[in-house]
């Protein structure tokens, strides 16, 4: 069936139509702000999924083309080709009113955006939406959700992987497949909405040196400053500004740009400026010296303690740099598929759990568990009652679902569930319905045939633990954050990079939508959509100091994460592999910060923890225990 005939057929699948602009680019690096692209295709589809045109280009990006092996665009091919700036008219005038579209949206996107403010012309792109994260709502039965295994299942041609236009006409069948399902399944679609990205001076920034030393605390009266002592600075100086810091840097002290708690000590030459930074340090007590006093502190400054090396850390084992992130994802995704299982450490998931998993075919359902390899979807009740549902449906061995897709087995109707608007996709679907008290003692149906030996991830309760499977250096994991879709507010995922004191080394290892990758780029900040945000973490480029990855997620405004109701969290080696682990956390009720996970490391393993920990208090407060005071 066409597109065209779902549109005909199904009114209500006008809400899907839009006028799309599918992209695809292939790079010379990972970092939009530092690599360029290398060739562009861009092709457009009208509402009705029919094809209005096409254009793709090689381009000369005047540097390195990068990883030849990935995208075989050598120097030589791309002599001759033209300059981004000379074909960004045309590319324009097809971006123009229309939906841009690519299977990491995000990624594409920002290589637009850096390559159009090079070429001074404006981006115009005011929504996008991701194939990628489309899929993970629909949830097909697929082994994964790369670009490839997509065009498979729904029976697209895919001739030559990483050419940009055959990508992007395979992105378009993708896309027809996916809206189809989407329709349904009565799905909203994950739209973005794309700030204006026109400023010409989007550079490389200079990153802030790591400071290799532990926080040994405050200066004391008259005492010596030490290394790794956190210093700020506030109002005028005699010393110019960037050469204050920079000695006091190069002497191993941690300059920090705002001051919290864990601050050693303030400078400043005015005892009794109103600044934020002298507001703080008399609220919490810091230290304040004048600029006299810290130059001649500084001509002898003792030795601190390092941060604890990595046992398994060596330069020449540092990821590439300019690997392509297929490249990168695809040997997670090679990795993981190799490895049988990953062992469950204290309080995770159960040993039929990790069975399940290891399996390549169907496993004997354990008689205490009969929800084992069913995702059951939980509708209607108050909160704390269907909190209690959903982790009644893991104490049985089940996934518990927090919206319908393709994947859904069962459906449990708590107070006026039956009243819920998917009803009837779900009746439509011949979803098995039953009562709350089902979950007493639930007599199940055959799982469909395309569940069975479908492996799923591991079901972590909250605080449940799990050791991540050995992996290559430059392995990229993904935790990703999903709920209900609401209108009357906002939920940001955020992360703090700490140390062994569980602190931040300075401000820009946290990590939220205003600064959306720390300072080295081994951690993104990712928005797939309205309902969906995801933290990419090169656990073998992460500084020395980084002992732990903490993730967070607040609400904006007034509204509590009792009125967003339950939040997914997964995790996996690679954005399209399939997750390793998820866990449903909703116990959190008046609070307004949440803590969802953590990846810390114990003894030579990396370890993942299903957190759960709400707080009735703001993100500020938050912040501030970790170190980072946001109000700066």
């Amino acid at each position: 069936m066409s597109l065209a005939s779902v549109v005909a057929e199904d009114s209500g699948f006008r809400a899907y139509a839009f006028e799309w602009a599918l992209v695809d680019v292939e790079t010379s690096g990972l970092v939009a702000r530092r690599d360029r692209v290398l060739s562009v295709a861009v092709v457009t589809m009208g509402p009705d999924g029919e094809r209005t045109g096409e254009f793709s280009t090689l381009l000369d990006p005047g540097c390195d083309p990068g990883p030849v092996q990935v995208h075989g665009l050598t120097a030589e091919r791309l002599r001759g080709a033209p300059e981004f700036g000379q074909v960004a008219g045309r590319i324009a005038a097809m971006l123009q009113d229309r939906v841009l579209v690519a299977h990491h949206a995000q990624f594409d996107y920002d290589f637009l955006a850096h390559e159009f403010a090079r070429a001074a012309t404006p981006l115009p792109v005011s929504r996008r939406l991701c194939t990628l994260a489309l899929n993970r709502r629909v949830d097909p039965p697929t082994e994964d959700l790369r670009l490839g295994t997509l065009a498979a299942h729904y029976g697209v041609p895919q001739h030559k992987a990483h050419d940009a236009l055959d990508d992007t006409r395979v992105l378009a069948g993708v896309l027809r497949a996916s809206l189809r399902e989407a329709a349904r399944l009565g799905l909203p679609l994950p739209l973005v909405d794309c700030p204006p990205r026109q400023d010409p001076r989007f550079l490389p920034r200079q990153s802030k040196a790591p400071c290799s030393f532990r926080n040994p605390g405050r200066l004391s009266p008259g005492g010596p400053l030490a290394q790794g002592m956190k210093v700020a600075v506030t109002g005028e100086t005699d010393t110019p500004r960037t050469e204050l810091v920079a000695r006091s840097a190069a002497a191993g002290l941690n300059m920090m740009t705002s001051v919290s708690r864990h601050t050693s000590v303030l400078v400043t030459n005015d005892a009794s400026t109103g600044s934020a930074k002298a507001r703080r340090a008399a609220a919490e007590g810091v230290p304040v010296i004048d600029e006299r006093t810290f130059l001649r502190l500084l001509g002898e400054v003792r030795a601190g303690t390092p941060h604890e090396q990595r046992s398994d850390e060596r330069p020449d084992e540092r990821p590439a740099e300019r690997q392509s992130e297929r490249e990168v994802e695809g040997e997670a995704e090679r990795e993981v598929a190799s490895v049988p299982g990953a062992r469950v450490a204290e309080g995770g998931a159960s040993t039929a759990q990790a069975s399940a998993s290891k399996a390549a075919g169907p496993v004997p359902v354990p008689v205490d568990r009969p929800l084992t390899g069913r995702r059951v979807l939980v509708l209607g009740g108050t909160h704390p009652t269907a909190a209690a549902g959903r982790a009644r449906v893991v104490e049985l061995g089940g996934a518990a679902a927090i919206n319908l897709s393709a994947g859904v087995t069962d459906v449990v109707l708590l107070a006026d569930g039956a009243a819920d608007r998917r009803m009837a996709r779900i009746a439509a679907l011949e979803i098995p319905t039953y009562p709350a008290d089902w979950l007493d003692a639930p007599a199940v149906a055959p799982l469909p045939r395309w569940v069975i030996g479908r492996r799923g991830p591991l079901v972590l309760p909250r605080g449940g633990v799990i050791d991540l499977p050995d992996q290559q250096l430059s392995a990229v994991w993904h935790l990703t954050a999903s709920w209900a879709q609401r209108t009357t507010c906002e939920v940001d995922l955020v992360a703090f990079l700490v140390d062994e004191d569980e602190q931040v080394s300075c401000d820009e290892d946290f990590l939220f939508y205003g600064a959306p990758e720390s300072p080295d780029g081994s951690v993104r900040l990712l928005a797939d959509g309205p309902a969906e945000q995801t933290l990419a973490v090169r656990l073998g480029a992460l500084p020395s100091a980084v002992r732990k990855v903490v993730v967070a997620a607040a609400v904006d405004g007034t509204p509590t994460f009792g009125d967003v109701g339950a939040l997914q969290l997964t995790a996996g080696c690679g954005s399209s592999a399939p997750p390793l682990a998820q866990s449903a956390l909703d116990a959190a009720t008046t609070e307004r910060t949440l803590l969802l996970a953590e990846l810390y490391r114990r003894g030579p393993r990396w370890r993942f923890r299903a957190v759960g920990q709400g707080y009735d208090h703001g993100l500020d407060v938050l912040a501030r225990g970790y170190g980072v005071d946001i109000e700066e």
